[in-house]
């Protein structure tokens, strides 16, 4: 049920040392690129990273909140042609959300990692390292690169009690209203 699987899907820092079967990415794969689109233009490329030397090199992409990629057996790395559209931020989020969605509902942990707007080091942008170790186009822009895996961890999903149904209004901005169970 999809509920559940937003319930207890969580991001994994922490992998087991074995590969994700190329069926698996496949349908991962095929997840999002039928994830919903902006007048379905579908502005998105996909890089599948799953080379060790490669991952260890994305994991140094930015300075901090990618060195886990280096842990996983896969990347995948979320790419849109920004010309084609002006919702392709939304798009490539909505696409790699399908992923992570995906990923889980075969058993596997994912975890985002935020490129876009990112520096590598000081004269350097994340979008042009990464470019740099997969040969980008100058016309693809990095939106994030999702690390997926078999988890090595297991998180617990937030309780009910932790959500922020404060910050849900009805109706109107901080209208307070009710809500089911």
């Amino acid at each position: 049920m999809f509920a559940d699987l937003v319930k207890n899907r969580r991001s994994i820092r922490e992998y087991e040392d074995r590969p994700v079967e190329p069926e698996k990415i496949d349908t991962i794969i095929e997840a999002a690129l039928r994830a919903p689109s902006g007048r379905a233009i579908r502005p998105w490329s996909f890089v599948v990273v799953t080379d060790k030397d490669l991952l260890e090199k994305l994991s140094a992409a930015k300075p901090m909140g990618a060195d886990f990629l280096k842990k996983a057996p896969v990347g995948i790395v979320v790419c849109a042609e920004t010309g084609e559209s002006g919702v392709w931020v939304e798009d490539c989020a909505i696409a790699a959300v399908f992923l992570q969605l995906s990923a889980h509902s075969l058993g596997l942990g994912s975890r985002w990692s935020h490129m876009r707007g990112n520096m590598y080091d000081d004269k350097k942008t994340t979008r042009d390292y990464i470019a740099g170790i997969l040969n980008l186009p100058d016309d693809l822009e990095v939106e994030c690169v999702i690390a997926v895996g078999y988890p090595a961890e297991s998180i617990p999903p937030y309780a009910k009690e932790e959500l922020r149904f404060d910050k849900v209004g009805y109706n109107g901005y901080g209208r307070k209203g009710t809500r089911t169970g």
